[in-house]
């Protein structure tokens, strides 16, 4: 054997060792970038329907609850509350809820599959604000004398009844949305989806 046919030999070893090292390195960059490129358990989770247990909600409280980045507010109404809904049908620019901010089963004078419990997305529909609740009625609320209970957006003064339906002549332009949801029991409610609701 003749010295540059073992010089090609080594070579070929050589060549060979290298490229197996570069295909192994290759590799072990790609995974972890192929793997960056899905979405992340917390992505996943941010995105996916939320369930809630509104067992301990009693009438007339607020609870809040976080659904893709944003806060739900699921509200369950006194009878109080649901009465002031016939008061501010006048007064609300959306009172049969027509525009479609709202899944069907949620297009009626309370905004809900069940009257008493309200969902509804807590971010003002004018510039994304998030309104506070004033349930107090009257001059009490500090909102106005005939006040019937619903929300204030302090930045630019939007107004809500306890439907979420905004006031007439107001800067936010729609009512507060509705997420998509269905209950999975009388006291659990799933937020993100409202397949067979």
């Amino acid at each position: 054997m003749s010295v540059d046919q073992k010089m090609d030999g080594g070579r070929r070893q050589l060549l060979l060792a290298t490229s197996a090292a570069g295909g192994v390195a290759a590799v072990a960059v790609a995974v972890p970038f192929v793997g960056s490129l899905t979405p992340s358990e917390r992505a996943k989770a941010a995105g996916a329907p939320v369930e809630v247990d509104i067992s301990k909600l009693q009438p007339g409280q607020m609870m809040t609850v976080e659904w893709r980045g944003k806060p739900v507010w699921i509200i369950n109404r006194s009878k109080e509350m649901l009465e002031s809904l016939k008061k501010t049908d006048e007064l609300v620019s959306d009172p049969k809820s027509d525009k479609p901010q709202q899944p069907e089963y949620a297009k009626n004078e309370t905004r809900s599959i069940k009257p008493e419990i309200m969902v509804a997305v807590g971010i003002c529909t004018h510039l994304g604000c998030s309104p506070s609740d004033k349930f107090k009625t009257g001059a009490e609320s500090g909102v106005s004398a005939d006040w019937a209970g619903g929300f204030l957006c302090p930045c630019h003064g939007s107004t809500f009844d306890l439907a979420g339906r905004v006031y007439k002549n107001k800067p936010a332009p729609d009512n507060l949305e509705v997420p998509p949801h269905k209950y999975l029991a009388d006291t659990k409610i799933l937020i993100g989806d409202d397949g067979k609701a």
